[in-house]
Order: C-alpha cells, then structure tokens, then sequence
C-alpha cells in the first residue's frame, strides 16, 4: 500500500514536471532551424547484457531502451524537430564497435548513449554525464552540452548532479572525434528511490522532453 501512495504521488509530480517542460518546447520551437539536428540515441546493453539490475528486479537495458522509445514518441508527436536514429530499437545486443560506426556511417550530429549507475553503496544517487577524456575539436560543445543536461536533471526533476566526468569509454573515444558524443547515466538502479523514478512512465517522458529540449535549445554549441 505504501509504495501504491508513493507511486501515485511521484506521478502526480512527474506530470506536472511535463506539462512545464513541453510549454518550454512549444517557445523553442517558434525558433527557425536550418535542419533537423541528426542525433543517435544509443542504449546501453541489450540481448544477453542486462546491464545492473535495480533493487526492484527491474534491469538496465529494460530502462535505457524504454527511454529510447519514449524519444522516438515524443519526436514523432512533435512533428519530427530531430533526426533520430538509434543504435537499437528492440531487446537486442549490438557491438559496441558497431554502434560507433553507425553514428560515423550517420554523420550524426549528436551521440548520446544511455545507461543507468550501479553502487554498493545504496545511498548513492544522481545523475553523472561524460565526455571523452582526450581534448578534440567536439569537446567544447559535448562539455557545455553536459553541464546543460547536468542542470535540466537538477533544476527541472531534482535529481542531484553528480557532475560532468572524463573517462575513455570506446564509444566515446570512437566517435568524439567527429561529433559530440557523451554517456549519460541516468541515475542509480541500486538507489531505492531512483529505482522507482524507473518503473514510471511518466520519469520517462519527463526524461524524454528533458533531452529532446535541451538538444534543441543549444543547437547553437554545434
């Protein structure tokens, strides 16, 4: 009973959140683009790769590819304002050497990889970004991008921010030197309290327009 009460109250807030989020959207979208911006949307994991699995039994790869969906929704809704590919669309495995050379066989603008974080200790929580740890020509506009994903996450559905982080992680190091590209944990499957941000679909569309928004709003960084 009491997590059905949680539950309703987290909804309750999420939509609200939506509501402030797609009225944001509606302003951007009076702005003259010259084109879509291409992104590829790429989750974490899949197939056999569960990735972490959360307090609540629910997995990583069921989460990241639920968001994905959730993008594609939101974009088609809105009239396509985004090139969107992803590297996956289904329960499937992909290499992730083969999810680099799509994003460079794209000539994609943008590349995000989706994942959630995993910790013994089951307090930690909040929302980390990285960026790959060797300096090149995108990584400017990936590092301004993440602080911007960093505070939406904070400001807009008060997740804490865990900060902007370097690391060499071969999707980025694959395609860093032609586009943007970041890897974006969305928070801690072994936090209870994250962990039911998770099971909602709401947090999902939440997330969804969080992304869609900010990508549009700093087309300018590219």
């Amino acid at each position: 009973m009491l997590l059905i009460t949680q539950n309703a109250r987290l909804r309750k807030k999420l939509q609200n959140v939506i509501w402030m989020l797609l009225l944001q959207i509606s302003l951007i979208f009076g702005q003259e683009l010259n084109r879509p911006l291409r992104v590829l949307i790429d989750p974490g994991h899949g197939g056999m790769d569960s990735g972490a699995v959360g307090v609540t039994g629910i997995q990583e790869k069921e989460v990241v590819l639920n968001l994905a969906l959730a993008l594609q929704h939101l974009n088609a809704t809105l009239g396509h304002p985004l090139d969107l590919f992803f590297t996956r669309s289904s329960d499937t495995l992909i290499s992730l050497s083969d999810r680099s050379k799509l994003a460079r066989s794209l000539q994609a603008d943008v590349f995000l990889s989706l994942h959630c974080n995993h910790s013994d200790n089951p307090k930690a929580r909040g929302v980390e970004v990285y960026v790959y740890d060797k300096p090149n020509s995108n990584t400017e506009p990936a590092t301004w991008l993440a602080f911007q994903i960093q505070e939406d996450f904070y400001k807009k559905l008060g997740f804490k921010s865990r900060g902007v982080k370097f690391d060499n992680f071969q999707v980025l190091r694959e395609t860093s030197g032609l586009m943007p590209s970041l890897l974006l944990e969305l928070g801690f499957m072994s936090n209870r309290d994250e962990n039911m941000y998770f099971l909602l679909t709401e947090f999902l569309s939440s997330v969804a327009i969080l992304i869609l928004e900010c990508l549009l709003k700093n087309l300018d960084c590219y």
